[in-house]
């Protein structure tokens, strides 16, 4: 592996071949290994380039990015940790910045932008530091302070929101706060409606769990977004085996098979040879009549509709077509499973093992069809265990899909994450302003070194409100320095940033909702990141002296 860059000067960043953008580090290849402050100044260069990228992505104004793979397919999102992962990033510390955002999407699922961002900042403000001499440790040190005032302070300002089923106004709020800043925010209102009625579907609310599980989301391009729809039930990208069969069955029992519906094949490494017309037909009439067997078997137990996880042959879908007993094949594993928790039936890998009750029940199962191009889907509707459901969603084409498909799961993951925790705190950088002012009044009382490094973490802080005014076209110092006048005069910790209007406003009556565990995982995973690259001042490749 290429040793270190010296000096590293950022040319900004370009792309390649394919679209795909990257950091140049100017001479990195000639110059010799850093060590000690040389190396800090470069990895900080690395994260901030990284931190920049996202920062135009940043709110509800944010722009979007193009990211485009080596085979030529073309995404368009401002998820922050869609970004960073289709990104080709070479520099050591840069694949950190990613790695942050990608655990803030599996912890959390939203703040993906803010938390890269906030890194950058940090380690921006860190850099001064170094150059007046104070060394990384007691930066570090006084960079964990900060972030505990910080949650201190969150402790302090956040509201509790009441979780009902019958009320659910407030979830959709927040709901619409994480689906404001993505492509889809045109119909945010339906999505977050959508998005919130699928998790009260699915959530435990005693135990405060919700099983992602039981969710699933399924999309077919053509239609507005509009048309999007939430389906008490399972949507599976199939149709039935024949033209013929009927495209509604209602009151469905459902026989749940993993099995194939063929002969059985002799478990032996001999093989069977036809030798004369005579024997053709009797292997024909024994096909023919095992075929038979089976679909009696299913008949025999009452169910009226077969789901197939394996495929079967002409003859056998003839065979079922004249005994009328609708089938559908080649459904997947995790679809199947579905059908099965969704319609309590039992998924059964043998024949002679089917029974009456291991049947699944629903009240509806009807074939959609699409278009001119009579695309058909298979739609299983009224199912005895209501808890899982299907989003079916609608696009004009398949990139506007998948970005809804992310989108959507940024708002399930928020409200999943209020069914857990009830707590929220309110956005528009309303919050890290809030904690940036009880910070630096906590630095005041301080007489170490640490109290430069607070008062650094602090300036950091502003970071999120600079950007998120910057992207809504105000003037960002002038805005941030009112909203923190204001809030010191009226000591109200929610006003921040106006994106949609002019100025400023307080963040609880424009409904701009953020969560509390979603926020305090940002501060916490961002510091830890910046600890840690402080801490190196020297890389060195394996088997290297």
């Amino acid at each position: 592996m290429a040793s270190m860059p010296m000096q590293a000067r950022p040319q900004g960043i370009t792309f390649d071949e394919y679209g795909r953008p990257f950091i140049i580090l100017k001479e990195q290849d000639s110059q010799r290994r850093l060590t000690g402050l040389d190396a800090q100044k470069s990895h900080i260069l690395a994260a901030k380039a990284v931190a920049n990228i996202l920062r135009t992505s940043l709110g509800p104004k944010g722009m979007d990015k193009m990211m485009v793979s080596p085979d030529g397919e073309v995404t368009v999102t401002n998820d922050g940790a869609t970004i960073l992962d289709m990104m080709q990033v070479e520099h050591q510390i840069a694949k950190l910045m990613v790695d942050l955002s990608k655990s803030q999407d599996d912890e959390i699922g939203d703040g993906t932008t803010g938390v890269v961002v906030l890194a950058g900042s940090l380690l921006e403000q860190a850099e001064q530091l170094l150059d007046w001499g104070i060394h990384p440790i007691r930066i570090a040190d006084g960079y964990e302070l900060a972030a505990r005032i910080a949650n201190e302070q969150l402790d302090k300002i956040c509201d509790s929101f009441p979780i009902d089923r019958n009320n659910p106004e407030s979830l959709i709020q927040t709901a619409m706060t994480t689906l404001g800043s993505k492509i889809v925010s045109r119909c945010h209102r339906k999505l977050a409606e959508i998005a919130v009625e699928a998790i009260l579907s699915v959530a435990d609310l005693d135990r405060k769990d919700v099983d992602f599980e039981l969710i699933k989301m399924e999309g077919k391009e053509g239609g507005k977004l509009d048309d999007t729809m939430l389906v008490k039930g399972v949507v599976v990208d199939k149709d039935m085996s024949h033209p013929q069969m009927p495209k509604v069955i209602k009151d469905a029992k459902l026989a749940i098979l993993t099995c194939p519906f063929e002969p059985p094949k002799p478990k032996t490494k001999h093989k069977l040879d036809v030798t004369s017309v005579e024997d053709y037909q009797k292997l024909r009439e024994y096909e023919k009549e095992k075929f038979q067997e089976m679909v009696k078997q299913v008949k025999d137990t009452g169910a009226n509709l077969a789901i197939c996880q394996w495929g079967f042959d002409d003859e056998a879908n003839h065979l079922l077509l004249q005994n009328e007993l609708p089938a559908v094949r080649w459904v997947g594993g995790p679809e199947i499973e579905l059908i099965a928790i969704a319609t309590g039936g039992r998924i059964v890998p043998r024949f002679s093992e089917l029974t009456a009750d291991k049947l699944g029940k629903a009240g509806l199962v009807k074939e959609l069809s699409f278009g001119t191009t009579k695309d058909r889907m298979l739609v299983i509707e009224e199912c005895l265990n209501s808890r899982a459901v299907t989003i079916f969603i609608r696009g004009g084409n398949k990139m506007i899909i998948e970005e809804a498909k992310r989108s959507i799961h940024d708002a399930l993951c928020v409200v999943r994450n209020l069914i857990r925790d009830n707590r929220v705190v309110y956005g528009g950088g309303a919050t890290e302003l809030a904690c940036s002012l009880a910070v630096t009044n906590e630095a005041d009382k301080v007489s170490t070194l640490e109290q430069y490094a607070m008062r650094a973490f602090s300036d950091a802080l502003e970071a999120i409100p600079l950007a998120l005014a910057e992207n809504s076209g105000l003037n960002p110092i002038q805005t941030v320095a009112d909203i923190k006048s204001r809030q010191v005069a009226e000591g109200n910790p929610r006003l921040g940033v106006d994106c949609m209007d002019t100025g400023i406003n307080d963040m609880k009556e424009q409904h701009v909702i953020e969560t509390l565990i979603g926020k305090k995982q940002q501060i916490s995973l961002a510091t830890q990141l910046v600890k840690m690259i402080l801490k190196i001042d020297d890389i060195r490749t394996q088997g290297e002296a």
